[in-house]
């Protein structure tokens, strides 16, 4: 255990560990402290991404940055998976529908964005695999074509509607899991040799931890980020009037944000690295993944754990996002390069969306 004792003396990002223990004790004794605990779980939530960051890059290490990425990922969801396992439990189907819609969106664009932004500002010009770029891109793209489908039959006003809606969105789910699953096949199996990475300079100044270090630190980790997000989901609602959030905002920006911190940490100290292979991997392998696989997973769990089974019917605006961060995803990954204006521009896109969200009123609620 010394080298993980060592960087958390050496690095100050991680003294902030001592939130950890703090949320989870504030939570015990004044669970009604939204305000509070929604600013401590943030603070705790950012030690614990950085940790997860070291631990993913040392397994990467070891796997290659492909497998590292989408192992970020999986991670990283996990956290998001069980937020929305807990709000679907409570019946909060608006706040799980904006949470997916809300984390595809940050994570094709912001994340994808600020890496090539901090990427660029070290190296002028990035390189990265574009073939693996272009596979998520277009997972994506087949994935919002089917958040497309519920809301087309939405509008013929049938008769048993709903019926129809659940009826449609539990075969869609079925469908996505399965094209999720050939494409691990494809990509990790018959095809690998397609998704190698770039060449690239960049220098690692960290030393790699022994792999059952790494992956000890990872499973330790994500269970502490999914407690502690749990009590932010929990507390960011309350928290959110009183700051003046819309439910909107607070499910599309602020869980996404906060949701994804982990993965940013890595995919972020990746691109400063020259390793922009991960970065993609991480940002667009993370979005097709919540498409793909959490989304439907959160369907069909719905009809055991909560209170009526869930569909995939999403409010106008949030399919509309979702299709501007799809198409611009697959236009942006099509070269194979970026520099850092290629990533402001991404940023710029998505500050646009958050906004537009912002100044809706908080009194105003999306449709479930």
């Amino acid at each position: 255990m010394n080298p993980l004792f060592k960087e958390i003396c050496h690095s100050p990002l991680l003294w902030m560990l001592a939130f950890v223990p703090t949320v989870l004790v504030v939570e015990t004794i004044a669970p009604s402290a939204h305000t509070s605990l929604f600013v401590l779980a943030v603070l705790a939530i950012v030690p614990l991404a950085a940790l997860l960051s070291h631990a993913t890059e040392s397994v990467a290490e070891k796997t290659g940055d492909a497998i590292g990425g989408l192992l970020n990922a999986t991670l990283g969801n996990l956290t998001e998976l069980i937020i929305a396992l807990a709000a679907l439990r409570a019946g909060e189907y608006m706040l799980v529908k904006a949470s997916i819609a809300g984390a595809i969106v940050t994570n094709s664009l912001f994340m994808l964005g600020a890496s090539f932004l901090l990427g660029g500002l070290r190296h002028r010009v990035q390189d990265y695999n574009r073939a693996g770029g272009r596979l998520h891109a277009a997972l994506l793209l087949m994935a919002t074509i089917a958040l497309l489908a519920p809301a087309a039959v939405a509008d013929l006003n049938l008769a048993q509607g709903e019926a129809v809606s659940q009826k449609l969105s539990i075969g869609l789910a079925i469908l996505l899991i399965a094209a999720y699953a050939l494409s691990l096949l494809f990509s990790l199996r018959t095809h690998k040799d397609l998704f190698g990475s770039a060449d690239h300079n960049g220098k690692d100044t960290h030393e790699a931890w022994p792999i059952g270090l790494a992956v000890g630190t990872l499973i330790i980790v994500t269970i502490l980020v999914a407690l502690v997000s749990e009590i932010f989901v929990g507390s960011v609602q309350k928290a959110g009037e009183t700051l003046g959030m819309s439910p909107a905002f607070v499910g599309f920006i602020v869980v996404a944000l906060v949701g994804g911190a982990a993965e940013m940490a890595v995919a972020f100290s990746a691109a400063r690295k020259n390793r922009l292979d991960m970065s993609v991997s991480i940002a667009l392998g993370s979005a097709s993944q919540i498409a793909l696989f959490v989304a439907p997973v959160l369907v069909i769990l719905s009809y055991f754990i909560g209170p009526k089974p869930m569909d995939l019917l999403f409010w106008p605006g949030a399919v509309t996002m979702v299709m501007i961060a799809t198409v611009t995803s697959c236009f942006i990954t099509n070269s194979g390069r970026s520099a850092w204006f290629i990533g402001a521009l991404l940023i710029f896109i998505y500050a646009i969306f958050a906004m537009t969200l912002y100044i809706v009123p908080p009194g105003v609620h999306a449709p479930s």
